[in-house]
């Protein structure tokens, strides 16, 4: 074994700990800022507006881009694990990961369009696009503790 393999099953569970928590702080993020956007489009008082808008850029920009990144780096130490790096499910996880970092690259323009006042989508298109982080988090569950194949 090399040293970061060592080094990984050393200090196995904090680094579980730390992807865990991670991932979902970076999760909570994802289904919460499509809810502020619902509250923006449906909001007709300007100053609110203001308000929801530093709330989503705090949120992107401290909360969930720290965790995301985090999350990838905790996560990514346990793929270098030779068991997992093999393993059928954890390239499904792996995708679905991959689709979470494009939603989120995506939530962040629709946070500037709605910050400049651009006509973006509706409120109700933000209620649905709300569901698609826990498609995915279903799909990673299920790989995590299943392991199907």
């Amino acid at each position: 074994m090399n040293f970061l393999t060592d080094f990984i099953f050393n200090h196995y569970l904090t680094i579980k700990f730390f992807h865990l928590l991670s991932a979902f702080c970076w999760m909570a993020g994802l289904f919460y800022l499509p809810r502020i956007f619902v509250y923006h489009r449906e909001c007709e008082d300007e100053s609110t507006r203001k308000t929801l808008d530093k709330m989503a850029s705090k949120l992107y920009f401290a909360i969930m881009t720290p965790a995301m990144y985090s999350s990838l780096l905790f996560g990514g130490l346990l793929f270098m694990l030779p068991h997992n790096r093999i393993a059928g499910w954890m390239h499904l996880k792996f995708s679905c990961i991959l689709l979470l970092i494009v939603f989120q690259i995506y939530l962040n323009r629709c946070r500037h369009q709605l910050a400049n006042r651009i006509p973006y989508k509706s409120g109700r298109f933000f209620r649905l696009i709300n569901e698609l982080p826990t498609i995915a988090l279903i799909i990673i569950l299920i790989c995590a503790v299943f392991k199907p194949f």
